[in-house]
């Protein structure tokens, strides 16, 4: 098996099957997706939607089968006993590295529905990828700043009628809405910036995930919360490609979305207040749990 080969060999290796797994997967799933959107016909584009997540679910498949064909990675995941496939599910999760991404894929394969991540708009413009991620109906974001809000003052909320827009496609087919709630990936420069109470976290960023509950408040079931941990510190992707991730820990909670998180979070103050604190008490309580998971290694490694 490749996962015996020297690093730099293994990683070369294993990201040439990503790029021949993606454009064997890609090439039928651009044409579904371009035959759906010539067919303006709502039950041939909800049938496209379910041959494009099956052929999706494909191409992550492959992918799981490289990383374990490649890479020697001890696994240890608990949380996954009564997970559905026919359910709607948010899931919510801190951010490290885009290795996240591919955790959460292979985790998560075929316990609950296909994984729809909210995506930076620019990230349209990746070669293969970005396209397959518009086939897909991955939400595009176009995030904004206070400054720049300020003097475009017709831009603003532009963000959230594109969360609404996408969250109305999640509604035809189960589905997993994803988001990384910090908004960004973890960096010790980011934290000190941020001035971040938490030690392993960014501070949680509450406005879309409290939309997506408006949106799709009757139809989600449950919440996931996702808790992920790297003992021998997070690296990159091309790193992990190399064999330089060694084990990954996954904490995974299940509950209902109760009514107490569905509510104007733009407009009613006092359920913004609610929300923001439901929001950084999970995040509190995802800081500790990462540190009990990064120390428990220390302690076996001793």
């Amino acid at each position: 098996m490749l996962r015996y080969l020297p690093g730099p060999v293994r990683g070369s290796l294993s990201f040439l099957l990503y790029v021949i797994n993606t454009i064997f997967w890609t090439t039928p799933l651009f044409i579904i997706a371009f035959l759906k959107l010539i067919i303006p016909v709502k039950g041939w584009r909800t049938f496209c939607n379910i041959v494009l997540t099956g052929l999706a679910n494909n191409w992550i498949a492959v992918n799981n089968f490289n990383q374990w064909f490649t890479n020697k990675i001890h696994w240890d995941v608990t949380g996954l006993e009564g997970l559905k496939r026919n359910e709607w599910y948010m899931v919510l999760s801190n951010h490290q590295s885009w290795v996240d991404i591919l955790v959460l894929q292979k985790i998560f394969y075929r316990k609950i529905p296909f994984l729809k991540f909210f995506i930076k708009k620019e990230l349209i413009w990746v070669p293969i990828l970005g396209l397959a991620w518009w086939a897909l109906d991955f939400p595009f974001m176009k995030r904004y700043s206070s400054a720049f809000l300020e003097k475009n003052p017709h831009l603003k909320g532009k963000d959230l009628e594109t969360t609404r827009k996408a969250c109305e496609r999640f509604k035809t087919i189960p589905m997993s809405v994803m988001n990384f709630v910090e908004g960004t990936r973890f960096t010790a420069e980011k934290h000190r910036k941020q001035g971040s109470p938490h030690i392993n976290l960014l501070k949680p960023k509450a406005g879309g995930t409290a939309f997506v509950f408006q949106a799709m408040g009757e139809q989600i079931h449950r919440i996931v919360d996702v808790t992920i941990a790297y003992p021998g510190g997070a690296k990159g992707f091309w790193q992990f490609l190399c064999g330089k991730v060694h084990e990954i820990k996954v904490r995974v909670t299940s509950y209902p979305l109760g009514n107490e998180l569905l509510g104007d979070y733009f407009n009613d103050v006092e359920f913004r207040e609610r929300f923001h604190e439901w929001l950084n008490t999970l995040w509190e309580e995802k800081d500790r749990q990462i540190e009990h998971l990064l120390h428990s290694r220390a302690l076996t490694s001793g």
